[in-house]
């Protein structure tokens, strides 16, 4: 019997406060560097799938995984990132580079828009309430298990507390 090819794991990657507020002003409401290194480490090799808001608060293309751009704009351009118009046309383009793994990484309509879809959930809960403007959907905990957690003191003086908390999919009753 031939195999079935399986569809890449969708893992959301994400900072998110208390409030769940992941930005403010088009970027993150703080800096915790060893989230961003992080960040790198979990996505490198990997396809990213973002917003047009989120690539534009990056600034650039992140190097050594695929960049996925989603937007309705369709005349958008930028050089180095795959452009698409939909999120399943990023998760097409994002399985064609079979890695088995697919990153989404924002904003927070991608994230709305991929969460019933995704397989994991990669967060960085950050121990603090911040004011912001875009936040991340409610989340069913009944959905999710969590997996592995790392938590870690404030990198600087009057700096937030933070968790590497991964969550995998909970396997549905029957």
């Amino acid at each position: 019997m031939p195999d079935t090819p399986r569809s890449p794991r969708i893992t959301l990657v994400v900072a998110v406060a208390e409030n769940r507020c992941i930005g403010r002003d088009g970027d993150l409401p703080w800096h915790i560097s060893t989230d961003l290194k992080r960040f790198k480490a979990v996505t490198m090799g990997h396809p990213m799938i973002m917003g047009r808001k989120t690539f534009r608060s990056i600034g650039r293309v992140l190097p050594g995984r695929p960049n996925i751009v989603v937007t309705r704009d369709r005349d958008f351009r930028a050089d180095g990132v795959t452009v698409v118009h939909s999120l399943d046309g990023a998760l097409d383009a994002a399985s064609a580079h079979g890695t088995g793994e697919v990153m989404v990484i924002g904003g927070a309509e991608i994230f709305e828009q991929a969460l019933p879809l995704a397989d994991r959930l990669d967060i960085c809960h950050v121990h603090a309430a911040v004011p912001g403007d875009t936040f991340f959907p409610e989340i069913d905990p009944a959905q999710w298990r969590e997996t592995s957690r790392r938590d870690h003191d404030p990198e600087q003086p009057g700096g937030p507390a933070f968790s590497f908390v991964v969550y995998d999919r909970a396997a549905e009753s029957s």
